[in-house]
C-alpha cells in the first residue's frame, strides 16, 4: 500500500536507525545523494554529550521526568536518518524538531501512566511484529545486534522504547473510543485503488568493487580503476564457475549495506536504481548471473534470485494494514486537544530554558497562524527530516 501513515509518537525510532545504518550503496538512483559509507563505533552523539555536560532533567509532570539524553537519542536518530538520505537539517527545523520530539517523549509518559493490561497486550504484539521486521530488514541476528551497537543501542532496549511507543498508542486509541469497522476497511480500498497496485520488483544479490573514494565520493585513478577491474573479472570467472555467490558477495563485496547479506538487496522496483543496474537487472532471468555492470560507484556482478510480476494487492491482505492506518487517521483528527489537557492534569513543566522557550515561540506562531490563543506547543504530524 503506497499511503503513507502519520505517526502520532516516535515508533519510528526503529525505522530511523536502520535507515541511517543500512542503506545500500547501489539503491540510490541520484549517486550525488548517496550517503558515504560511515564506520561502525560505540561512541553515539548522545553518549559523548551526557558524558561532557551531564544529564539534567529537562521536563517533569506528575509522576515523571524525561533527561536531556532521552531527547539527544531521538533526535541524533532523526540527524542521522536525514544524514543516511544525503540531507542536511538547517538549525530552525532542529529547533523545532526537538521540541516536537520532546512533546512526543512527554505524551508516552502521561499516556503510559493511563496503561490498561490489554493496553499492554496490544502495545507487545505490536512491538514485536516491529522488531521482527527490522530483524528480516537487517539479514541476520547478528547484523542486527552490530546495528544497533553502532548507535549505542542494545536489542533489549530497542523493544523496550517500541513497546512503551505502541503501548502509549494503544492507550491513546482506546481513550479517544476510537473505531475502524470492516465496513471503513472496504470503503477505503475500494476509492484508493491505485494504492494497492504493486509494481514490477526485481531480488538480486550483487557483488561492488568502489570506483570512487567511499568517504570523498572522488573517482579512483585510472590504475585503481583497472586493478578493481580485473578483481571483478575474476570474481566473475569464479561466480559462473558455480562458487556460492552469497559468500564470494560477503568476502569481495565493497556495499556495506549488503555484503554481510551475503550481498542480497531488498526487492526493488522500477526507478529506484541507478539506470545500468537496473536495465541489467530486469532483463536478467531468474538464478542467472550478469557480466560486470559499470555505474557511477563502480563494477558490479549482480544474481537474479527472483523477479514478481506487477500486480493488485487482494483485500484480505490488505485489510489489517487499512485498519491500522484508518485508526491512526481517526486517532490524529483527536488527540490534539485531549493531549493538551492530559498535560494540564499533569502539570509538565519544561525545565530546560531554551526548550521552554522555542516551545512557547512555536505555539506563539501556530496560535497567531490560526487566531486562536496560544497554546502548548504541540503537533500530531511527523517532523519533515523525519523518513
Amino acid at each position: 500500500m503506497k499511503t503513507k501513515m502519520k505517526l502520532i509518537f516516535p515508533a519510528a525510532l526503529a525505522a530511523i536507525i536502520f535507515a541511517a545504518c543500512s542503506a545500500p550503496a547501489a539503491a540510490n538512483p541520484d549517486p550525488a545523494t548517496a550517503a558515504p559509507a560511515v564506520a561502525d563505533t560505540n561512541a553515539t552523539p548522545a553518549a559523548t554529550m551526557t558524558s561532557l555536560f551531564g544529564d539534567p532533567v529537562i521536563a517533569k509532570g506528575k509522576g515523571f521526568e524525561i533527561k536531556q539524553s532521552d531527547l539527544n537519542e531521538v533526535v541524533d536518530g532523526i540527524i542521522s536518518a536525514a544524514v543516511a538520505h544525503g540531507e542536511n537539517i538547517p538549525p530552525e527545523q532542529l529547533s523545532a524538531i526537538k521540541v516536537n520530539m520532546l512533546n512526543r517523549l512527554i505524551q508516552i509518559q502521561l499516556l503510559l501512566q493511563k496503561t490498561t493490561d490489554a493496553d499492554k497486550a496490544d502495545g507487545k504484539a505490536k512491538a514485536d511484529l516491529q522488531v521482527s521486521n527490522l530483524l528480516d530488514r537487517a539479514g541476520s541476528q547478528e547484523v542486527f545486534e552490530r546495528q544497533l551497537k553502532a548507535v549505542g543501542m542494545t536489542p533489549e532496549e530497542l523493544r523496550a522504547k517500541v513497546t512503551q511507543e505502541a503501548t502509549a498508542t494503544a492507550v491513546l486509541t482506546r481513550e479517544l473510543g476510537v473505531t475502524v469497522t470492516d465496513a471503513d476497511a472496504a470503503a477505503f480500498y475500494a476509492s484508493n485503488s491505485p494504492d494497492f497496485e504493486q509494481p514490477e520488483t526485481a531480488h538480486v544479490r550483487h557483488i561492488l568493487l568502489l570506483t570512487m573514494d567511499p568517504v570523498t565520493r572522488t573517482p579512483l585513478l585510472d590504475d585503481q580503476k583497472a586493478a578493481k577491474k580485473k578483481q571483478a573479472d575474476d570474481i566473475l570467472k569464479r561466480a559462473k564457475a558455480g562458487e556460492d555467490f552469497a559468500a564470494l558477495a560477503t568476502q569481495y563485496s565493497e556495499d556495506p549495506g549488503s555484503k554481510d547479506k551475503g550481498g542480497e538487496l531488498p526487492p526493488f522496483s522500477h526507478g529506484q536504481m541507478v539506470p545500468e543496474f537496473e536495465a541489467a537487472a530486469f532483463s536478467m532471468a531468474t538464478n542467472t548471473i550478469s557480466d560486470i555492470v559499470t555505474t557511477t560507484y563502480g563494477y558490479h556482478i549482480i544474481k537474479l534470485l527472483d523477479r514478481t510480476p506487477a500486480k493488485k494487492v487482494e483485500y484480505a491482505d490488505a485489510a489489517g494494514k487499512i485498519k491500522d492506518f484508518l485508526l491512526q487517521q481517526k486517532t490524529v483528527k483527536l488527540a490534539a486537544p485531549y493531549l493538551d489537557n492530559l498535560k494540564k492534569i499533569g502539570g509538565v513543566e519544561i525545565l530546560d530554558a531554551d526548550l521552554k522557550a522555542a516551545a512557547e515561540a512555536m505555539a506563539a506562531e501556530a496560535a497567531a497562524e490560526t487566531n486562536t490563543p496560544p497554546m502548548e506547543a504541540d503537533t500530531n504530524a511527523p517532523p519533515s527530516a523525519t523518513p
